[in-house]
């Protein structure tokens, strides 16, 4: 068996350089909460694939589901043959979905697809073109992703020009200067000086913004955003990606808000590790396209399918949504109890989040400018003890909190041990 390091040779030979890789291990197995590389080393997993397993690695009812498609069909094209549990996987995202509105939803591959998507939907329906998303957001790597997405480094550098009539506001964050009035007001001041409201077809917003550094939108000014799209036509659309199924301790981050959506696009954790997306919405905007409008070669693949039905399946019967708030409360009381320590107090801007989508935010000590350095150190340690984490933020000095809802007790105590001496540590 190759080590570590033999991997990572051929891989800079063989891959680009423009798919940056974290960690320096190769994964050998994981099970629930734990990664094991290929030298045998273990790591407690507080990534989840980037939110995607929030029911843990290969957990057995997702095993099963994939292992009985197997024994039917892997892929015919639902667009060529279709087959009936994407209908019943769409029932039942309608039915959960916030709003007692008749919805459609339609399935992808990817994230970014299923943004890419919101947007051709919204287009479709209102004959306009413009669309305004915010600074910090992230939705995709595509061409029009990356248009949406509010963060330059490392997305957008060097990929440009971008397509047109896509247009950025603020985000409202007290920490970094930006009330809610000043957003709403700089959201007119666009609509004077940019585009007119009558323009612009959707307005696309994350409940919880995710590479932004897990900002979470004031309920304030979500509401606000339905009042003006609702006076000017404008749909709204919740990239509930990151934020969906639980880990925001409601099954979609939009029930904290009172708020329904026009469009909301889902992915991530939706399928348990398996690639999945969708576009849930009224039903009347989801049948503004024609037919052959959507779809996709792979878009709502059986096997991902019968993951995401056995999903929602553990989320319900193991009681997730609790779940997640539980551990978020465990991790936040032992963010707080570290802060007791004046020399790790004095580096922490914020400590944020809902549910079990928690971050803490990093400054220097002396500036409070942004600590980006501080962050990679923090995030270095606890991967030497042992456990994974990620960064994000404008300026990278944002740790994101994402183990899975199913991690036990045991685990969590013992992730929070190595954090707890992260951050005493540097």
């Amino acid at each position: 068996m190759n080590s570590n390091q033999e991997w990572k040779s051929r891989k800079d030979a063989a891959t680009p350089r423009g798919v940056g890789v974290m960690c320096n291990f190769y994964a050998a197995r994981a099970e629930n909460s734990e990664i094991w590389d290929i030298e045998g080393k273990r790591y407690i997993d507080f990534a989840s694939g980037i939110a995607v397993v929030n029911t843990g690695h290969r957990h057995p009812k997702i095993v099963a589901a994939i292992q009985q498609q197997l024994e039917h069909f892997t892929h015919t094209a639902y667009q060529i043959v279709p087959y009936g549990s994407y209908v019943e996987l769409a029932e039942k995202i309608n039915q959960l979905t916030p709003g007692k509105h008749a919805k459609k939803t339609a399935f992808f591959t990817t994230g970014a697809e299923a943004v890419e998507n919101a947007i051709k939907i919204a287009r479709s329906a209102t004959k306009r073109p413009g669309v305004i998303a915010f600074s910090g957001a992230f939705h995709g790597r595509t061409s029009m992703g990356m248009a949406l997405t509010g963060k330059v480094d490392p997305y957008k550098i060097g990929f440009g020009p971008f397509p047109g009539e896509v247009y950025h506001a603020p985000f409202p964050s007290e920490l970094h200067g930006m009330s809610v009035e000043g957003a709403l007001s700089a959201l007119q001041t666009l609509f004077k000086t940019d585009i007119e409201p009558a323009k612009v077809a959707a307005i696309i917003i994350e409940p919880i913004q995710g590479e932004g550094g897990f900002c979470v939108t004031p309920v304030a000014f979500m509401q606000a955003l339905r009042a003006i799209c609702d006076q000017h036509g404008i749909l709204l659309i919740a990239d509930e990606i990151q934020t969906g199924f639980a880990r925001t301790g409601k099954l979609f981050a939009m029930e904290h808000y009172g708020v329904i959506p026009d469009l909301m696009t889902i992915a991530k954790s939706l399928a348990g590790g398996m690639p999945l997306s969708g576009v849930c919405g009224k039903a009347d905007i989801m049948d503004a396209p024609a037919p052959g409008g959507l779809g996709g070669t792979y878009a709502g693949n059986a096997l991902a399918v019968a993951a995401a039905l056995a999903v929602l399946d553990i989320i319900d019967d193991e009681k997730l949504i609790e779940r997640a708030n539980q551990l978020g409360q465990r991790l936040t009381n032992q963010l707080h109890t570290t802060m007791q320590d004046q020399g790790v107090k004095s580096r922490v801007a914020e400590v944020r989040g809902l549910g079990s989508m928690i971050a803490i935010e990093f400054k220097h000590p002396e500036s409070g400018k942004p600590d980006a350095d501080f962050t990679k150190k923090v995030q270095a340690y606890a991967l030497d003890k042992g456990l994974l984490l990620l960064s994000c933020g404008v300026y990278g000095n944002v740790i994101r909190f994402l183990y899975p809802l199913t991690i036990t007790d045991a685990l969590m105590t013992e992730a929070l041990g190595i954090l707890d001496a992260a951050l005493r540590a540097n």
